[in-house]
């Protein structure tokens, strides 16, 4: 997986991933601690109202970076993000009202907003092979388990010795480093756009999402994802602290086997999706979602006993596991699902419509926890993610290298996408359908 890193520029690209990744969650811890010095008791309100805006600004920003992708270069595009977050992180530490707080939240995810379809958009024009770019979104996904487990422990390291205000300076530096390192690479050209005029590029995304079965079945796996995420992000310190009644350290380990499940499927997911097409790795990461909902119902309504802890473990593993089957192969299908000029395009709707689907379900599996309890949010999301599920396995209904077919006669994509199958076809010819070679 690691030959990867040989590649001069997605080196370079993946360590600016990495450092801006170690950046946020210092702004993370940092934020929580600034909430509560602002709003004592009611800090839970304002962080959650922060990560609402949080998202509210991924869901209607996203969307934008296509229709001005193709009037910025992209190393210009990702660089002016990087910027505009340090500047931002540099300011949190002075202010002192929430609503400045919100303000600056706002700004900081309307950046990331930016970066990241663009980020995501440029890695398989810098590795076209496809055999490297799988190893890249397993490296990708690896920076983020690795980033959730890594940057509390660093923030814990850097608190015994500096104010939580000095971590907001961490968070900016993350942010230069990541600019400096965008700077340093060339990155291809990005292809013109197909689509004409602003409206049509900001909604040039979406609208592959909706005509191309692959990406309408990709948005109910991003639901089934969104909703076991939830669960396990909103809900894990209800199961430590008040079902289990654990202590508190209990709370990082149980996080920690979530990412340690992600962290073991991103590793052996390379080879396995050298043999096995994305279709079938995807659909069954969602149909384990719904066996661990339905293990964490037992778990829930156990009256008592030992064995519930070390079950918790197992089933919060089994979730990042099953998450990881489903959001690893992502990039692949929707670069494969995209002609080259939509591309960017179709990054920032998977960004868009997947934290609008995150959006739907943290205040969900939060409401519920508090008001009916632990166990209705477990059939909730439980229900969510089969009804989900079996969407996804009737929208999907074609294998990936054929995702173009349903497109409406006079689709924009639709001359490319015919030369996307013919080439395929020429490369693979004596494949039968649905097998899965190297499209």
């Amino acid at each position: 997986m690691l030959a990867v890193l040989r590649d001069r520029t997605y080196r370079r690209l993946f360590a600016a991933q990495v450092v801006a990744l170690v950046g946020t969650g210092l702004a993370t811890v940092a934020l929580g601690l600034l909430a509560y010095d602002m709003a004592g008791s009611d800090a839970g309100s304002v962080l959650g109202t922060a990560l609402a805006i949080k998202m509210a600004a991924y869901v209607l920003i996203a969307p934008a970076v296509g229709a001005l992708a193709d009037g910025l270069p992209r190393r210009a595009l990702m660089l002016s993000a990087d910027l505009t977050r340090a500047g931002v992180a540099l300011l949190l530490p002075f202010v002192d009202q929430v609503w400045q707080v919100y303000v600056l939240v706002f700004l900081l995810q309307s950046a990331s907003a930016v970066f990241t379809p663009a980020f995501q958009a440029v890695v398989p024009d810098v590795l076209p092979e496809e055999r490297d770019y799988t190893r890249a979104l397993s490296m990708s996904r690896l920076a983020y388990d690795v980033e959730s487990l890594f940057s509390p422990a660093l923030a814990a390291a850097l608190l015994s010795l500096i104010t939580y205000n000095w971590l907001f300076t961490g968070t900016a530096l993350g942010f230069l480093a990541s600019a400096t390192l965008v700077v340093s690479v060339v990155l291809p050209p990005a292809r013109p756009s197909t689509a004409c005029g602003a409206y049509a590029k900001a909604t040039a995304g979406a609208r592959l999402f909706r005509t191309v079965p692959a990406l309408r079945a990709l948005l109910a796996l991003n639901l089934a994802v969104a909703a076991a995420s939830a669960m396990v992000t909103v809900n894990s310190v209800v199961y430590v602290r008040d079902l289990l009644d654990l202590p508190t350290g209990a709370l990082p380990l149980a996080l920690g086997a979530y990412g340690a499940g992600s962290m073991t499927v991103a590793l052996l997911l390379p080879r396995v999706l050298d043999r096995v097409p994305d279709r079938t790795v995807m659909l069954r990461g969602a149909g384990l979602l719904v066996v661990v909902f339905a293990g964490l119902g037992a778990v829930t309504t156990a009256g008592g006993g030992g064995w519930r802890w070390p079950a918790l473990l197992v089933v919060w593993a089994a979730f990042g596991a099953a998450c990881s089957m489903v959001l690893t192969p992502t990039g692949r299908l929707v670069t494969r699902s995209a002609p080259a000029g939509a591309r960017t395009a179709a990054f920032a709707a998977q960004f868009s419509l997947s934290h609008g689907c995150w959006l739907l379900t943290y205040p969900l599996a939060g409401w519920l926890g508090a008001t009916a309890g632990p166990g209705w949010a477990v059939a909730a999301l439980g229900a969510i993610t089969l009804g989900a599920s079996l969407s996804a396995v009737r929208l999907w209904s074609t294998p990936p290298p054929h995702v173009h077919a349903d497109l409406p006669s006079g689709h924009p994509h639709l001359r490319d996408a015919r030369r996307v199958r013919s080439g395929w076809r020429h490369r693979h010819a004596g494949v039968a359908d649905g097998a899965h070679a190297h499209p």
